[in-house]
């Protein structure tokens, strides 16, 4: 299915699908429960258009390239350019809505990347790699800094955090971002998942949720 950004009431975000900037190991536990070092700053990676699909239909999972890992993350549309250095202000207010995303990842291919050094594009990038849900407008999602994320699977709690506990907060991520690439309207940023990450199933039914915001639920296709 094509995919369009989307606020939470159905209506059209009106700018296009651009590219999305991940951060990897924004959350300490989550860097430990993959024996990773905790980084210094960002370890920025990005996925491109392609990889991005609805999260509310069935997801479909990639096949015969073995386990694809979930990683629940805040999302972040862009809606005003950021090209080096900014202010605060600027970041923050370049934020027009704030969703959830899934960071798929094929984990054994990931491991085999990095014990060669090389990069992970071809775990993180492929095509449906990245379901979006539709964005709660930044008017309406309250502090940034005090958002909470979880995932259930099958009525079960697997993951959850808070942005407080990010190492690097959403708006210092937005302003060091745009220190290394530009940022354009229609672009993604997500935030890095907090520990809990695991294996998909066909089958599976998720619910994820920015508690008082957003609830999406999806189900992984047979």
């Amino acid at each position: 299915m094509d995919y369009q950004h989307l606020f939470l009431d159905g209506s059209a975000a009106g700018l296009p699908m651009g590219k999305v900037v991940c951060v990897g190991r924004n959350y300490a536990e989550h860097a430990r429960e993959l024996n990773n070092p905790v980084p210094t700053e960002p370890l920025l990676f990005i996925k491109p258009a392609t990889s991005v699909v609805p999260m509310t239909p069935p997801i479909e999972l990639v096949q015969g390239r073995g386990p694809v890992h979930y990683e629940t993350e805040i999302a972040l549309l862009i809606g005003a350019p950021l090209t080096g250095m900014v202010s605060e202000e600027e970041a923050e207010a370049a934020i027009v809505g704030v969703g959830l995303a899934l960071d798929l990842t094929l984990r054994e291919l990931q491991d085999q990347l990095k014990s060669k050094g090389h990069p992970w594009e071809r775990a993180k990038a492929f095509d449906g790699a990245c379901p979006l849900s539709p964005f709660v407008p930044k008017a309406e999602a309250g502090d940034l800094h005090a958002l909470a994320l979880q995932l259930d699977i099958n009525g079960e709690r697997r993951q959850q955090g808070t942005a407080g506990e990010m190492i690097t907060p959403i708006v210092a991520l937005v302003r060091h971002i745009a220190t290394q690439f530009s940022l354009q309207p229609g672009d993604v940023v997500i935030t890095g998942t907090p520990a809990g990450v695991g294996v998909l199933n066909p089958g599976d039914e998720l619910t994820l949720a920015i508690p008082g915001k957003l609830q999406v639920q999806t189900r992984i296709a047979d």
